[in-house]
């Protein structure tokens, strides 16, 4: 979400334009004596789910936000500390400080982290906002490849990518400076977090995407769809779910997280937040929440009202005095009185926009292989792309001679024979056909210099 530096000019156009990924068997207790029924968090892992809030470093020195934070919540979201011109506030120089605070506290806790965000085009640091191109692409991918490897085994789930789709009817990308170094940008950077964090669950986060028939929603979807069937590895979506009088709860939100996770990704409600706390509203969307079996839990951006981002619209569960609303004795009798899913969803969503990816014929023909390197000091990520020639192919085999010292510690998409030296890598299941002058493509992690890498690649 947005920095609160600009809150008042975010809010006007707000009214203007309206605006987790944790299993059941990893949901935390609370620390302390809560007993199930009696907090959110404690209830919500009744159900297998988290209750997670957004947390700023700042507050966590104030006794009545924490006393809150501690006794209600198993999961927190930074809500600005862990967002690029906070985390590179100069290129290739990191601070994690303010990040590792609340990492800290809620460990100690018991709490799980949601990672917000990787990339995102807004609140970048002044040296990446003048940035372009493949100079661009490569800091991106850096940036990514840095924080998450820094946070490794501490993060449950990062949002990799916040906001990258254009509001209104067009259903297409935002126009940022990340879309202009090219449409696989996202993918890019959804390879290179799973690269470096393999552990924790991938998302893709946005908002206005809760109505299902509207034309963003229907592009998230699309995207989602494509990324499942290549192998882009995604595991989650977050719908930030900013309800307002311009932009609010609308009947088909179940339609639209059980269609998403009828995908095979998890849903996770990251940013709620409800003007004025209607406590029927906040009713429906835990309880939609618990209907879908792969909606792993629910995230209000902030504490208290006076904690918000929309503080002036009243629109969390706890009075600026820390005092419960009716809103929250709604989400706590949701939570207590709910069922359980054991099974995911088995019907198709709701009128799905298009058919899937159809398999390419069979064929054979030669192919050519390109890499792109991402390099930092002592490791690199290098991406892959293999295009079949004039005729479909039905497998393929890469070779790649590495330089001395670099060693492979991870990789996507592909199977390995070697990791060092003279490596060959062959498709897996879902990536061996290739239509004719279609690409697919794959990736690793090694530790070393990447060098001059040449690949060869023969179709079979």
């Amino acid at each position: 979400m947005r920095n609160a530096k600009w809150k008042a000019a975010t809010r006007a156009a707000f009214a203007l334009t309206g605006v987790g990924a944790l299993a059941a068997g990893m949901a935390m207790l609370l620390p302390g004596t809560a007993s199930a029924g009696t907090t959110l968090g404690a209830s919500a892992t009744e159900k297998g789910r988290y209750f997670g809030t957004a947390v700023a470093a700042n507050r966590l020195s104030d006794g009545a936000y924490t006393t809150i934070l501690n006794r209600e919540f198993n999961s927190v979201t930074p809500e600005n500390e862990m967002k690029i011109d906070a985390t590179e506030p100069q290129q290739g120089q990191f601070s994690y400080s303010s990040a590792e605070r609340i990492v800290s506290h809620a460990r100690s806790q018991g709490m799980s982290v949601r990672g917000h965000t990787l990339a995102w085009h807004s609140q970048q640091p002044g040296w990446m906002q003048n940035m372009s191109g493949s100079a661009l692409r490569q800091a991106m991918l850096n940036h990514v490849t840095q924080v998450a490897t820094h946070f490794r085994g501490q993060i449950v789930t990062w949002d990799v990518v916040n906001e990258a789709f254009a509001d209104g009817s067009s259903g297409a990308r935002r126009d940022s400076n990340l879309q202009r170094t090219g449409n696989d940008w996202i993918e890019a950077a959804f390879r290179a977090a799973r690269a470096a964090d393999p552990g924790a669950k991938l998302c893709y986060n946005d908002y206005n995407t809760d109505n299902w028939t509207h034309a963003k929603t229907q592009a998230v979807y699309n995207m989602v769809r494509d990324f499942k069937s290549r192998g882009v590895p995604i595991d989650c979506v977050g719908f930030q779910s900013h309800f307002n009088n311009d932009s609010p709860y609308v009947s088909n939100y179940r339609t639209t997280l059980s269609s998403f996770a009828a995908l095979g990704v998890d849903v996770q409600v990251t940013e709620l937040d409800i003007q004025g706390a209607s406590a029927t509203t906040y009713r429906s969307v835990v309880e939609d929440c618990l209907a879908v079996a792969r909606c792993n839990g629910i995230t209000v951006w902030g504490i208290r009202d006076s904690d918000s981002w929309r503080a002036s619209q009243t629109p969390l569960l706890f009075n600026s005095n820390g005092s419960k609303k009716p809103a929250y004795d709604a989400v706590l009798a949701a939570l207590n009185n709910g069922t359980t899913p054991t099974d995911p969803p088995t019907d198709p969503p709701t009128d799905p926009p298009t058919d899937p990816p159809t398999t390419p014929p069979p064929g054979q023909g030669g192919c050519t292989a390109t890499v792109s390197v991402n390099q930092w000091t002592g490791g690199f990520v290098a991406t892959v792309k293999v295009t079949a020639g004039s005729s479909a192919i039905n497998g393929w085999t890469v070779g790649i001679a590495l330089p001395s010292g670099a060693t492979v510690t991870n990789a996507w998409n592909a199977n390995r024979s070697g990791n060092t030296g003279s490596t060959s890598w062959t498709n897996v299941a879902y990536n061996g056909q290739v239509g004719a002058g279609q690409a697919t493509e794959w990736g690793f992690q090694a530790n070393g210099t990447a060098g001059t890498l040449s690949p060869a690649c023969s179709a079979r």
